[in-house]
């Protein structure tokens, strides 16, 4: 499959956080912490490129197991993985996604960035901009009140 198939459905989301960098990462990679965030997903990673991701949890009342593999794990800088769920349909590849989280100073504050590519419609783009951006929202209120 062309990598730039669905480029024009490129879901982004972002928060502007003034936690440090070091607690960034240690949200995006721990996986107590991802627990708070993240719909109460089990994520369990060595985080190493190359290594396997899994996600597990319960989606209205059912239970899934999404699965991917790490690009890029440069801490405090870069997170890179890949992720298939089964709920999007066969294990080919139009149903894999993508997920960069990139860091950006913004004086001192730090821009957290999320791009999803290869989403299917302008519809299915609205629909993970609108969940990653709850996501991070959550992350970012996780970081600056309860952590």
């Amino acid at each position: 499959m062309n990598e730039h198939q669905h480029e024009d459905h490129l879901a982004t989301a972002s928060i502007l956080t003034h936690a440090s960098r070091e607690k960034i990462w240690d949200a995006l990679i721990n996986p107590d912490e991802i627990k708070q965030y993240m719909f109460g997903t089990t994520v369990a990673s060595g985080w190493r490129e190359g290594g396997s991701i899994s996600w597990m949890g319960e989606h209205e009342g059912e239970a899934y197991e999404d699965t991917g593999k790490v690009l890029l794990a440069e801490p405090e800088h870069a997170l890179h993985y890949t992720r298939y769920s089964p709920s999007s349909g066969p294990d080919t590849a139009e149903n894999h996604h993508t997920v960069k989280i990139d860091f950006t100073s913004e004086g001192k504050d730090t821009r957290v960035t999320l791009t999803e590519d290869n989403n299917a419609t302008e519809q299915a783009k609205t629909h993970s901009e609108k969940n990653w951006t709850q996501v991070l929202e959550g992350m970012k209120r996780y970081l600056e009140l309860g952590h």
